[in-house]
């Protein structure tokens, strides 16, 4: 290839990354429209699924499941909403800015924020009294809806939670993907042509050393993450996470609702000696799970567990002879609990 070729090879090469970026995602939001419910709340148009029992009791709080990052409200859809029967009203939300639900100001990148939108979500669907299960960064969220709506919490399930402050950093591309111009640039060019091609290699990493579940991509939607606006919204929040938990975790001394930590000790992707420990240390009225030999993806991997054990939550939770009938009994078969 001649010098004359190459230039015009390379200048050719962001506009042909642009147009693959933007016929990509418009096919990718055809292919993977909303399947749920849409509700604009706290300056956020959410998309959530709201499953609603048959019969029961009303007394009982709504169970409410909030997602990881680089992840949507099916992660924990698939991993739990068979988990639970018809003995519960089960709530799982897409955060500000992934799946289908709209990110309209930067601050959305602070779990604080992210949690007043979730609370006007509630608050919207007439939900007076929840248990909030979060995952990995939605830990983070989990613990902000608890400081800030502590009228509406009633218990509190962390897993394989990222809740505190680390030593280091986060990986590069994300602190790209958030720059305020440049981040741009990057998302309508690379993010999505090079995300789905290691897409497959990410997902093992995450599952780690437990097996990847089949057809896991597929099940949650994942390629809407790689979509610019999506993928950007994410990098947002992974990198000012440190920064504002940082914030966050000072109040934790304030949550004094029973919480669950859930963790697996071969987790690779987040410290339980920094999350799991330091959710152990500040919070007044929980206790641990561990899972001997789990990595990041236990509600996956240990969700009748992981159930069983918010059932008993539940039980503790709610005054009536209907909810402890209904509540079956929990065997930590291969974890502990403290």
């Amino acid at each position: 290839m001649d010098i004359q070729a190459l230039i015009f090879f390379l200048a050719a090469l962001p506009a042909v990354l642009l147009l693959y970026t933007f016929v990509r995602s418009r096919h990718i939001a055809g292919q993977l429209a909303p399947e749920g419910e849409l509700k604009t709340a706290g300056g956020v148009r959410f998309h959530y699924y709201y499953r609603k029992r048959s019969s029961g009791s009303e007394s009982r709080p709504v169970l409410v499941f909030i997602h990881g990052a680089s992840g949507n409200a099916l992660d924990p859809k698939i991993a739990f909403e068979g988990r639970f029967g018809e003995d519960y009203d089960l709530l799982f939300v897409d955060r500000p800015g992934l799946g289908h639900s709209s990110r309209k100001t930067p601050d959305h990148n602070d779990p604080i924020e992210q949690a007043r939108s979730i609370g006007a979500l509630l608050d919207a669907l007439g939900i007076s009294s929840c248990l909030v299960v979060g995952h990995s960064l939605g830990a983070a969220v989990t613990a902000a809806l608890a400081l800030e709506r502590s009228d509406l919490v009633r218990g509190l399930a962390f897993v394989a939670a990222a809740t505190h402050p680390w030593p280091g950093g986060v990986n590069w591309y994300y602190r790209v993907a958030a720059l305020p111009v440049l981040g741009s640039v990057f998302c309508w060019t690379l993010t999505l042509p090079v995300g789905e091609l290691l897409a497959r290699k990410s997902i093992a990493h995450v599952f780690a050393p437990d097996p990847v579940p089949p057809n896991y991509a597929a099940e949650i939607g994942l390629p809407l993450l790689f979509r610019p606006y999506s993928f950007r919204a994410n990098a947002q929040d992974v990198a000012d996470l440190e920064r504002n938990l940082s914030r966050q975790s000072e109040r934790y001394g304030e949550i004094d609702q029973p919480a669950l930590v859930v963790t697996g000790t071969h987790d690779s992707v987040v410290w339980p000696s920094i999350h799991s420990d330091g959710l152990m240390r500040d919070l007044v009225n929980a206790r641990l799970l561990v899972l001997e030999g789990a990595g990041h993806m236990p509600h996956h991997t240990h969700s009748a567990q992981i159930a069983a054990e918010i059932r008993d939550m539940m039980a503790d939770l709610v005054v009536g002879e209907d909810m402890h009938s209904a509540s079956g009994p929990s065997g930590a078969q291969n974890g502990s609990v403290k």
